[in-house]
């Protein structure tokens, strides 16, 4: 930071801002946490001391603050991916099933905001398209943090809801999906050319924030690339102008992640289909009846408090995903 040539070099100073921030955060959490593990040391001797034992309630509850510290610090160890520490573009879309999927991906959104919320995440509405009856059509979400990528990564693919619906009159079992797709926000890094001929450009009125504003004008703008079948949207900005601006990036982006994705699938021998929100493909199930249990197929792991989990408790499924991640690696190395 300190050499003057980088500051001319905006893309080069955005990296390095970047990569210094992930640095100082794992170096503030190791202090903090080497820190708590040095007053606990003390603090324990005080147990033998003449009453000592009425500090125990205070040296148990800043034992299980310092063991979390340190859970979290071994999974931003995990966290070495390319693009982990880039900002996150996520699209929620039901499957079908109508207001019963749109209800899900309701639910869902609101799982991801809170986790925000518990992660010092800053979060944007990029796009909301409201239900006919109750829920939401699709929803775009800009979550802005340090590491964001490397951990929502791990959401993306198809999530089964199993529940009594609260739509049905008879008080049935429904089962529901919603895709997310998730993929990094690096607009700045990347060079991907599209051709005005590619896309078709519709504006319509936003349905959103904004006031009286965005109900009297279409300012709210969404792309769709022809090759590619990819749509994007954006409704947050006020004018028409920045809504498309911010639309184009996100097509940069979403672009850009496919083709990362084609490449690893050459190299891995994978033939990358794209699946159906349906049955069968689903990564993670949220059973709420009749027994509560989430579990996610691909490792396995699972939680039997589901109210938790929907209120953006989700460390521990990232964990274990992570940890995964790492020893197929491991084995390929």
């Amino acid at each position: 930071m300190l050499q003057e040539n980088i500051w001319s070099d905006h893309r080069k100073l955005e990296e390095i801002k970047r990569k210094l921030s992930q640095m100082q955060d794992i170096v503030d959490s190791f202090n903090k946490a080497y820190a708590d593990v040095q007053y606990l040391k003390d603090s324990i001797s005080l147990l033998k001391e003449e009453e000592g034992l009425i500090f125990i309630d205070e040296i148990n509850d800043r034992f299980k603050k310092t063991t979390n510290a340190i859970d979290n610090l071994e999974l931003k160890h995990l966290l070495s991916g390319k693009f982990d520490n880039y900002n996150v573009i996520m699209e929620i879309h039901p499957g079908a099933g109508g207001t019963e999927s749109q209800d899900w991906v309701q639910m869902l959104l609101r799982m991801y905001l809170r986790w925000a919320e518990q992660n010092n995440c800053k979060t944007i509405i990029l796009d909301l398209q409201n239900g006919d009856e109750a829920g939401i059509k699709s929803v775009t979400i800009n979550f802005i943090g340090i590491n964001v990528y490397g951990y929502l990564r791990c959401e993306a693919g198809v999530h089964r809801l199993v529940r009594i619906s609260p739509f049905d009159t008879n008080k049935r079992r429904h089962t529901s999906f919603a895709a997310v797709l998730v993929y990094p926000e690096i607009e700045n890094d990347i060079e991907i050319e599209i051709n005005d001929d590619d896309l078709r450009i519709d504006t319509y009125r936003s349905s959103g924030a904004g006031g009286q504003h965005v109900n009297k004008v279409s300012s709210a703008v969404r792309l769709t690339h022809l090759p590619s079948g990819i749509v994007v949207a954006c409704q947050n900005e006020r004018s028409q102008h920045k809504n498309k601006e911010r639309a184009m990036s996100m097509l940069r982006c979403r672009l850009y992640d496919r083709k990362m994705q084609e490449q690893e699938e050459k190299l891995d021998g994978i033939k990358g289909d794209k699946k159906n929100i349906e049955w069968g493909s689903q990564i993670r199930s949220y059973v709420l009846h009749p027994y509560k249990l989430i579990k996610d197929h691909r490792t396995g792991f699972e939680v039997g408090n589901a109210d938790s989990v929907l209120d953006g408790n989700l460390e521990g499924f990232i964990r274990e995903y992570l940890f995964k991640k790492m020893k197929i690696e491991r084995v390929k190395d």
